[in-house]
């Protein structure tokens, strides 16, 4: 074949190849485009989510928490904004220089904070430091390290530190209640977080849209009866108290006789909810609320109340106590002298053992009972707080003669602090037994009658007599002011049954006794220096919280100064058993 006849054929064999290649490329350019038009138009969800996925971030906006405040407005618990560092530890473990600088400035060691961001290298979140303040916080976030960012939290604050701390309780450091009413009220106080859109750079820096998709709803304030000048005048000499007599612990219970409003309740030993690492848990029990024991003679008061409402007993009823003890049964009941013939003023003036049981076995079980029961022992209080006590009162008719008398006299059953105080209340009340009550936005529980006003306006003039010079009280006296009351020395039971050598002294206590505002209560556990009786241990707690109490709520006197009383007086013995 000729050259010329070669050179068409040649020519024909190229612009078909081109024509190839430009279809393919042709070809091509239209599935890509139809592809784009796809996941650009008809699938353009997919790319926003998965853009959505490598860049834009929802965090969490924290809800300033709700305050807890006393009866006044004054703060016991308040949140303060503060920042915390956390960090992408992949990101950070890849910048060593900037691991070093963050170790400096959080004062932790390097090759520690390299080691624990190595145990958690695959997170894409993880706390570096909490609660900072804004000041330390500007100073890690200059460094711009690689995957560390700062958030915005809440930090709890208390205030009153210790003083009011078994009521209010503790936050843990995520803010949520753990204690008290921090716990109680959790859900009141939390309120609801709310939601920010955040773009995530590839450092792992978090830069602001600026947009809220759902805005935080800050908790509710809680506002408590409590009175915090009182809740520190109990807190004080409780104490102090606590500290001079070398005693394991006690309790100081303030209510408003009339409200049934508690205004202050402190517990011995305290702690600071200020310093978390520094608590020791078993110090945290609020033991006015949780604690039981048995209310020794301070319930003589109410049988006799309820003897005299019943027509049992009138104001001239008397007992023979002879040489100061009785035989009942295969048990001796004593007193601490002999006081011959009493009657009931003077039962309860000295405290007689022997004439409570003779009372006690004089009405019978079921009535001895009934007593009590009227008076709320045994029964729950419906106070929403962790671990409430509602004490023991066992039923009438599996006692014997030697439980009707120990019972007349406060033993084999028991009672919180609340219950007790509450129970005077009634007589505080003329007879009117009211609810208790922590919050101020609770209901005020319609008060109960269990008595009559004329009984126990009687018990009350008894009573009186407790505080004067050789009554079992005198030191509970308050200046200016008539108190009635009455003291409890209570053997703790033990392994071998009742100790000789382990007690609790209580005085529980009203005034004005005339038309009584307050009345309180004061327990010291196990003091073991100078001296163990309620009259002696107790009875000036109560003298100088209540002349505290009445200065700061302007409280008139009803009656003048008994002559002779003296709150440096020496209480007299009462019977222990």
């Amino acid at each position: 074949m000729s050259r010329a006849a070669r050179k068409p054929q040649i020519r024909d064999v190229g612009r078909w190849r081109r024509h190839l290649l430009s279809g393919f490329v042709i070809a091509g350019a239209v599935v890509v485009g139809l592809r784009a038009f796809e996941l650009q138009v008809l699938d353009r969800a997919f790319l926003e989510n998965e853009s959505a996925k490598r860049a834009i971030r929802h965090v969490e906006i924290p809800a300033n928490r709700g305050a807890i405040v006393d009866r006044n407005g004054e703060p016991l618990a308040v949140s303060a904004p503060v920042e915390s560092v956390w960090v992408v530890p992949a990101d950070l473990l890849a910048a060593p220089e900037h691991l070093q600088a963050v170790a400096r400035l959080l004062d932790r060691n390097s090759g520690a904070l390299r080691r624990e961001l190595e145990a958690r290298r695959d997170r894409q979140f993880y706390w570096l430091a909490r609660h900072l303040s804004p000041a330390e916080a500007r100073r890690i976030t200059a460094l711009n390290a690689p995957g560390v960012a700062t958030s915005r939290e809440y930090r709890r604050f208390y205030p009153a530190g210790e003083i009011p701390a078994h009521i209010v309780g503790i936050t843990n450091i995520d803010g949520k209640g753990l204690e008290g009413v921090e716990a109680i009220d959790q859900q009141t106080l939390a309120g609801e977080p709310g939601k920010r859109r955040v773009i995530r750079a590839r450092d792992g820096r978090v830069v602001e849209t600026g947009i809220e998709v759902k805005p935080a709803r800050p908790g509710q304030d809680v506002q408590l009866t409590i009175d915090l000048r009182l809740q520190y005048l109990a807190h004080r000499e409780l104490k102090a108290a606590v500290q001079r007599h070398d005693a394991k612990g006690g309790m100081v219970v303030v209510v408003d006789a009339r409200s049934g409003d508690i205004l202050a309740m402190a517990s011995s030993p305290g702690f600071n909810p200020n310093r978390r690492n520094a608590i020791d848990r078993s110090a945290m029990r609020n033991r006015a609320m949780t604690d039981v024991f048995e209310p020794g003679s301070t319930v003589k008061p109410l049988l006799v109340a309820h003897a005299l409402d019943r027509g049992l007993v009138d104001s001239g009823t008397r007992y023979q106590t002879g040489d100061g003890w009785m035989q009942v049964g295969r048990l001796t009941v004593q007193d601490v002298h002999a006081y011959g013939e009493v009657d009931l003023t003077r039962m309860l003036k000295k405290s007689s053992n022997v004439g409570a049981a003779k009372l006690g076995l004089d009405m019978g079980a079921e009535a001895v009972f009934t007593a009590f029961d009227r008076f709320g022992f045994g029964k729950p209080l419906y106070m929403r707080f962790p671990g409430t006590a509602s004490g023991r009162l066992p039923f009438w008719r599996s006692w014997d003669e030697v439980e009707v008398a120990t019972a007349s006299y406060g033993y084999g059953l028991s009672s919180s602090a609340l219950q007790l105080v509450r129970a005077y209340a009634a007589l505080a009340n003329d007879g009117q037994l009211p609810g208790l009550r922590l919050r101020t936005d609770e209901a005020l529980v319609p008060p109960e009658r269990v008595i009559s006003a004329d009984a126990a306006r009687q018990v009350r003039g008894m009573l009186r007599t407790v505080i004067s010079e050789d009554g079992t009280a005198a030191r509970a006296a308050v200046p200016g002011f008539s108190v009635a009351g009455k003291t409890g020395t209570m053997r703790k039971v033990g392994a071998g049954g009742y100790s000789a050598d382990r007690h609790q002294g209580l005085f529980v206590g009203m005034l004005p006794a005339e038309n009584p505002r307050l009345v309180g209560l004061v327990l010291i556990d196990e003091p073991r220096a100078g001296g163990f009786y309620g009259g002696v241990v107790a009875a000036p707690v109560f003298s100088r919280v209540m002349q505290g109490a009445a200065h700061w709520l302007q409280l008139s006197p009803r009656a003048p100064v008994v002559p002779g009383f003296t709150t440096a007086a020496t209480a007299e013995e009462e019977p222990r058993s």
